[in-house]
């Protein structure tokens, strides 16, 4: 109550005066009711419920809100800027869906959705780029020749190669490498980037991934780039959502905070 208790029994003194009864009984230890005091208390009870319930009234309800992304966008760029979406948008109170099949705005109650791919999407969406595919390889710095800063071109495929459901090595390797892709002596395949990402950092091998996924890694330290050469990609990363939505505010109010927190301008 934020109150001393010597103010408490000033209060309590001061109520007792106004009824003109005793209600309550000064113990050594403390106070007991005495039978006016309890008769009193259900009464009291009740109007304090009532005030409570008529603030609650007053609060707006958050609004429940869905967002669909893929497990790998989820765990290694949105999760760990959540705190700052709840920050900046209190009264949003948002569920993430992360599924790497194609979510359906209608049947699955998704409000916005991030998804790769390339445009156009459908008359009836709202489309931003979010992220272009920049395409880097990392790996973790155990794998790097001693006093190193990269591994020589002609020595990749000699370390384990880990693919994810992208595919994208054989390309990799002839457009940002300039060698044509050998048989591999040694490669891992996971479904999902993320993974892959997971096992360049405990060492397991070289990973492909869009360059936004693997910033935060690679600016701690925890990945390098085993090569300087990256790939321009052709599925961006793009915000989406219908034209007419449930929740229009708190819809835009989740738009543009990934559109600020990705660094991007609007494109419509």
């Amino acid at each position: 109550l934020n109150v001393t208790q010597g103010a408490v029994a000033q209060h309590i003194r001061g109520l007792e005066a106004d009824l003109g009864t005793k209600l309550f009984e000064r113990l050594p230890r403390g106070l007991a009711l005495t039978d006016e005091g309890r008769a009193y208390v259900p009464n009291i009870r009740r109007a304090f419920d009532l005030i409570s319930e008529a603030t609650l009234l007053l609060r707006p309800e958050p609004a429940r809100l869905t967002i669909s992304v893929t497990p790998s966008f989820a765990t290694k760029w949105l999760i760990p800027r959540l705190h700052d979406f709840v920050a900046h948008n209190p009264l949003v109170d948002l569920r993430v869906l992360a599924s790497e099949s194609l979510s359906s705005f209608q049947a699955d109650g998704v409000d916005i959705a991030v998804r790769q791919g390339r445009p156009p999407f459908g008359a009836g969406l709202v489309v931003d780029l979010l992220f272009p595919q920049q395409i880097v390889a990392v790996c973790s710095p155990a794998l790097l020749p001693a006093g190193a800063i990269e591994i020589a071109a002609s020595e990749i495929q000699h370390h384990a190669l880990l693919h994810d459901a992208h595919n994208l090595w054989p390309e990799f390797m002839e457009k940002a490498v300039g060698l044509k892709m050998t048989t591999e002596l040694k490669r891992m395949r996971f479904n999902q980037t993320g993974l892959a990402i997971d096992a360049a950092v405990a060492g397991q091998g070289i990973a492909l991934a869009s360059r936004f996924l693997v910033a935060a890694d690679l600016a701690a330290g925890r990945l390098v780039q085993p090569v300087s050469g990256e790939m321009r990609g052709t599925q961006d990363f793009y915000v989406v959502m219908p034209r007419k939505q449930r929740h229009p505010e708190p819809t835009q109010a989740v738009r543009q905070w990934l559109l600020d927190a990705g660094e991007r301008r609007p494109l419509s």
